[in-house]
């Protein structure tokens, strides 16, 4: 089971990158980690930064996607992105985190998620 969902959201993550070139974002970094966690995908669009969590179900009978990014995983995404940030010392970069859904291959792309 595991490792179906490791292909699920690898599959997703692709799906994701695909739709972002389409849309004009540059694609910065792909499951970026540090030693507090990852992040999907790092992009980035004019002069924001995006940080991108992707979620992807094939049913709804846990919640919808995005209701998996949780209070606590926002938390989480947050502090791997100050790591990001200080790291490539990008210190005055507006920034954003969005959620790429994906439920039963219907997209929905939420900006400004959290």
């Amino acid at each position: 089971m595991k490792l179906f969902n490791r292909a699920k959201g690898v599959s997703g993550e692709m799906l994701a990158i695909k739709y972002l070139k389409k849309n004009k974002y540059k694609i910065l970094e792909q499951n970026y980690k540090n030693k507090i966690g990852e992040i999907d995908i790092i992009a980035s669009q004019k002069d924001t930064l995006i940080f991108i969590e992707v979620k992807a179900r094939t049913y709804k009978d846990f919640g919808s996607p995005c209701e998996a990014v949780d209070v606590r995983k926002q938390n989480k995404i947050r502090l791997v992105a100050s790591g990001y940030l200080k790291e490539k010392r990008l210190f005055d970069t507006p920034v954003r985190f969005d959620v790429f859904e994906i439920l039963d291959d219907k997209i929905n792309y939420i900006e400004n998620a959290f």
